[in-house]
Order: structure tokens, then C-alpha cells, then sequence
């Protein structure tokens, strides 16, 4: 588990000169550094603002309430669309992609927006609706089925999503075999990244 910048430049050799320019300039602004679900995190009074990341193609910053701002440049996109509501990313796939000026008049709308209090909430969600697959799962295996029932609403909808989004039946029967000693657990799909 990733708990410091440091270790995740490590992690991430390719984009070592990015993530370190990023770092340089986020830590210039008004912003608390953290590591949270294993990324680089910059916070106002421990509100997400905006957070690093590096992958195989790109590497970039995320701005958790990026659909608050004016982007001007035109550079945020929604990765999820359908999904993200209010999250937008800023792509780079190479240093000179990189306007430090623009960064920091980006960054700074954000952390105004977060001082101000504006956010975009997130909608409640609907009814939880359990797959067929993971009904019967459940069904069949009292312990499961009670463990499931102590789980919060929302590790329920995770694992209730993360099977409704298989489309293949081999991978809905393989993510079944991965959820049940995690339910049995008590713990959440996602509780290893939070």
C-alpha cells in the first residue's frame, strides 16, 4: 500500500519528472499533501481538491469537483461519463504538455470553489436492485446471506454492481468466488484502496 508521494514516484518510474513537477507545483499553492485510495492527494481543510495519478499512456491531475470549472483551455474531460459526475481528469503524455501557469490558475479555482463550499452532491442513490447471480449466492449460504444484511447500503451496492457489470458468465461466476470470502469478511469490495 502506497503511503506516501515518494513511494508512489517509485512506483511510477516513467512519469518520475512529471510527478515530481506536479508535486513542486501543487505544494506551491495552498494545499495539504496525503495519499488516499493509494494516489497523491491535495486537500483545503482535508476536502479533496484535486489528486496526481500516473498510468500506463498518461499521467495527470484529477480535480474532484472539476465540473465546477470554467475550463477555459477546454483541457478536463469526464473519464466516466454516465458514472463521474462531478470529477473531471487533466491529461499529459508528455513533460512539455505540462503549463505550470495554467496548473496553478486551474488548481486555484478549485480551492476557491472548495473554500466557498461549492460541490457538486452526489445523487441518492436508487433502490438497490441484486442480481440473479448474487441473489442465489447468497440465498444458499445462510452465513453469507446474514454477513451480506450487516454490510453498509453501499458495500451492498458495490458488490451488487461489480456483478450486474460482468457480461460474460465465466466472469460473473469468478467474481462471485472473489466477493464471498470478502462478505464473509465484513469488509467492502473497495475497503483495500480507502
Amino acid at each position: 500500500m502506497i503511503k506516501s508521494f515518494d513511494q508512489y514516484i517509485t512506483k511510477h518510474t516513467r512519469w518520475r519528472n512529471e510527478l515530481v513537477l506536479f508535486r513542486s507545483i501543487l505544494n506551491s499553492l495552498e494545499l495539504e499533501e496525503g495519499i488516499k485510495w493509494g494516489a497523491p492527494t491535495y486537500m483545503v481543510n482535508g476536502k479533496n481538491v484535486v489528486g496526481v495519478g500516473a498510468f500506463k499512456g498518461y499521467t495527470g491531475l484529477w480535480f474532484f469537483n472539476g465540473a465546477l470549472l470554467k475550463d477555459k483551455d477546454e483541457v478536463l474531460i469526464n473519464a466516466q461519463d454516465g458514472k463521474t459526475v462531478a470529477m473531471r481528469q487533466w491529461r499529459f503524455r508528455a513533460m512539455d504538455e505540462i503549463d505550470e501557469a495554467k496548473i496553478k490558475e486551474y488548481v486555484q479555482e478549485a480551492i476557491l470553489n472548495q473554500k466557498e463550499g461549492r460541490e457538486i452532491k452526489p445523487v441518492k442513490s436508487k433502490e438497490l436492485v441484486i442480481p440473479a447471480e448474487l441473489k442465489k449466492l447468497i440465498i444458499s449460504d445462510e452465513n453469507l446471506n446474514i454477513n451480506f444484511k450487516k454490510l453498509t447500503p453501499y458495500k451492498q451496492k458495490e458488490y451488487a454492481e461489480y456483478i450486474a457489470e460482468a457480461k460474460r458468465p465465466s466472469t460473473k461466476e469468478s467474481r462471485l468466488a472473489k466477493i464471498k470470502p470478502l462478505i464473509l469478511s465484513g469488509a467492502g469490495l473497495n475497503d483495500k484502496y480507502r
